[in-house]
């Protein structure tokens, strides 16, 4: 099975709203996902990645969070950008060098922003900062179930 993951305030395919971009708020929207298919240990975790493949130099990260309780099925508006939060989960870094969401902020054309979620059978043994490349390599193996959500910003 792959996982559902739904946003409030966009729909998948659709743009993402400024509010949540370099030209707005510059805060992470709104996701909810359904795990109950899913069996998550205990002791398992889910983690989330949100990139854009489209950019210029390569995929480019706005997001990095994981070890989120297994019985967590949403992240509110406005996860605030630090190392730790009050669950336990981990943020890692972004490709701007910084902890927590940064939003679109496309250089030109409109852009695809991929909203990944993983279920994992394991918590993982990784610091906050950790990049996404990072997170990947030590998720191998790990991976109970996925999806995602993609949403599209073009710059104003």
């Amino acid at each position: 099975m792959v996982l559902e993951i739904l946003s409030p305030v966009f729909s998948d395919g659709k743009p993402i709203p400024p509010k949540y971009s370099c030209e707005g708020s510059n805060i992470s929207p709104p996701l909810d996902w359904d795990m109950s298919h899913v069996s998550i240990p205990d002791d398992g975790s889910i983690a989330l990645i949100c990139d854009d493949p489209d950019a210029p130099g390569g995929t480019w990260i706005h997001w990095v969070i994981f070890n989120l309780p297994p019985e967590t099925n949403s992240l509110p508006e406005l996860v605030m950008p630090r190392e730790e939060l009050e669950n336990g989960a981990l943020q890692g870094s972004n490709s701007w060098g910084n902890i927590g969401y940064s939003g679109p902020c496309p250089p030109s054309g409109t852009h695809r922003y991929y909203f990944k979620v993983y279920a994992l059978d394991v918590k993982l043994n990784l610091p906050s900062g950790t990049t996404k490349e990072e997170l990947l390599k030590v998720m191998e193996g790990h991976i109970l179930d996925k999806g995602q959500l993609m949403g599209t910003y073009t710059r104003r």
